[in-house]
This record gives structure tokens, sequence and C-alpha cells, in this order.
């Protein structure tokens, strides 16, 4: 029996997410996770916090870890053993938390990607959001202040609305002046909100029929996963354009880029011990 230890350390643009896996014969057991805000704090010692703390929770010591894998903007922590693309890891992590799936989505603070997937979690295609788009996590947070509202009433507020306005720019600058004009003309808040949602939707959605995908279920993942609002948003536009996947989220879908990590670093681990095995016989 083959036992190994590792962590994955997700550092996106809003917060780090740290997972500890125990892999046996190939068979993963998810151990701890920890998820922080970064909140203009430094990523680096939120890593190392995330480390400590999901070593504290499994009861394991830093020695008794086989491999630290990082991915996102992770390439510098100093105490990682490999760094893995964030595209692989979110696509591995997607297929861990719901196996089946045809796609992940992934909405994180500054943009949104489709990744077309296969059974193990290999990427068959992808296509992603420009940097100023507004269908980002980020300029979500940002109207939600505009307009009083806390992150955690996003959703329920707009499946509320009744008379959604959408908003049509696709920079985040203009966008953030379309909803000034529509509170000045006296737009409902959950109008408003609904409005964005379905804006972010319909070039989700787009993404997913560029990339391939127009069949089969999609797990949404990143910052925006258990945004109800959007992912209802999301389901109304796979209507509107015909489109027959099920957009789906899961409670731990922000740790999916720290699950694919973790899980590909146990994969490379036992890759590494393979060909050292065959260079020793």
């Amino acid at each position: 029996m083959t036992t190994t230890h590792t962590i994955g350390i997700d550092i996106g643009s809003g917060a780090v997410k740290s997972t500890l896996f125990r892999v046996t014969d190939g068979q993963p057991e998810w151990l701890a996770k920890r998820c922080e805000r970064i909140r203009r704090r430094d990523p680096m010692t939120l890593a190392q916090e995330g480390l400590d703390s999901v070593l504290a929770d499994a009861g394991l010591a830093a020695g008794e870890i086989d491999y630290i894998a990082t991915t996102g903007e992770g390439e510098n922590v100093k105490f990682a053993t490999g760094h893995f693309y964030s595209m692989t890891t979110h696509a591995r992590g997607g297929v861990f938390l719901h196996p089946g799936i045809s796609a992940v989505v992934d909405i994180g603070a500054l943009n949104g990607r489709a990744i077309f997937v296969d059974a193990r979690g290999k990427v068959l295609a992808y296509k992603m959001t420009s940097q100023c788009a507004s269908g980002s996590g980020q300029f979500l947070e940002n109207i939600a202040r505009y307009l009083g509202v806390a992150v955690e009433e996003i959703g329920p507020l707009s499946q509320s609305s009744t008379n959604p306005e959408k908003c049509s720019s696709i920079c985040a600058v203009l966008a953030e002046t379309d909803v000034i004009n529509m509170v000045s003309r006296g737009i409902a808040t959950p109008d408003v909100l609904k409005g964005i949602h379905l804006s972010m939707a319909s070039r989700i959605v787009k993404l997913l029929k560029v990339t391939g995908i127009k069949q089969g279920t999609a797990l949404v993942t990143g910052g925006l996963a258990l945004d109800s609002g959007l992912l209802a948003a999301i389901q109304e536009e796979m209507v509107n354009e015909k489109v027959s996947v099920t957009a789906l989220s899961h409670p731990d879908s922000i740790y999916a880029g720290a699950i694919g990590a973790a899980l590909w670093g146990a994969f490379r681990h036992a890759k590494l011990n393979q060909l050292q095995e065959h260079a020793l016989a």
C-alpha cells in the first residue's frame, strides 16, 4: 500500500485557498481545507498560514508532506515543490467535486473562462474573457458596494427581480457607468443585479459555445460559484441560446483549483518515484 500526502495552494486575485489530501493507492481522501480573502494582505503570508492551518487540522507535521503544489498566482511560493497551470488544476478539481462533468466554468475576481474536460479532468479546449471584461467577481463586488448591498445578498436579490435591466457594456468601467445611470432612473436594485447577472451569463454561455461545449453538465467554480443569482441566470441563458448544458455548483467549488493542484501533485510525485526506481533498477 502506497500513501502520499499532498497540499494544494491556489492563490487567486481575491483569495488564497489551501487543501490537504491523503492519496492511498491512487484513491484520494480530502483531509483539510482553508480559504482566506486577501483584502490587501500579503498572499505569500496567507499561503504560509494556509499551509500551517491544514497541517494542524489534519494532525500532520510538515515533514510528512510529500508534495506541495501551487496554482494560480502561486509560482513564487518558496516552500512549494512544484507549480501547475490553473486551467489544468480547475479541470482536475472540478472532476473530483462532480465526476461526469463535461465542462468547468471558472469565474474568478478578474475574469471568467470555460474549460472543456474529459472524464479524467484533462483539458480538451478552453476560452477566456479579457481582463477588462465586466463578467468578473471584482466588478460585481464593486457594483454591490455602490448599491449598498452585502455580497451574500446579491444572489437572493437578483432572483427576486421582476423586470431586469440588462447591462450591455463589455468594459467594466462603462458597465459601472451604466449601473449609475440605471440607479438615477430609479431602476430597482434587484432588477439592476439580475440585469448584470444576465449580462455576465450571456458572455459565459457564449464562451461555452465557442469552446465546443453544447451538452452535458458544467460545474461553476471560482469566487462566484456560490452566487445563486448568477447560477440561475446562466441556466436561463442556456435555455435562451438553446444550449443543452446544465450548470451547477458545489459547496466546495471555490476550492477546485487547490484540489486539482493537490491531486496533480500526488500524480507527479508518484511519477517521479517511478522514474527513480527505474533508474536504480
